[in-house]
């Protein structure tokens, strides 16, 4: 079963750019809906392992990103493909939101 990605600042740029989408929860530890919406992104990670990237960063240990992307809420859930960001979520939402977020851009793909 896939695991979800730890994400950096450093690993961030390069990994987006595949032609796969990316989603990336970006989390930190002291945050409870973080904790909430964790094991459905770990989840992902084993659902989707060939059709999609599923990652993680710490907003507390990477700050450049999360700056970038002007990122003010946690937990905040961002599909990238192409190097692009193509869809976001702020907060906790069911599983089959992100799924359905996912299989949109895993479609337009094929």
């Amino acid at each position: 079963m896939g695991k979800a990605l730890e994400i950096t600042d450093s690993t961030f740029d390069e990994l987006i750019q595949g032609e796969k989408p990316v989603l990336v929860d970006f989390w930190a530890e002291w945050c409870g809906p973080c904790k909430m919406i964790g094991p459905v992104v770990e989840q992902l990670a084993g659902e989707y392992e060939g059709k999609a990237v599923i990652g993680k960063m710490d907003v507390d240990m990477n700050s450049s990103v999360p700056a970038k992307f002007g990122i003010r809420s946690i937990p905040t859930l961002m599909i990238f493909k192409g190097g692009q960001l193509v869809d976001k979520v702020v907060g906790v939402v069911p599983k089959t939101t992100l799924e359905d977020k996912l299989n949109a851009q895993i479609e337009a793909t094929v």
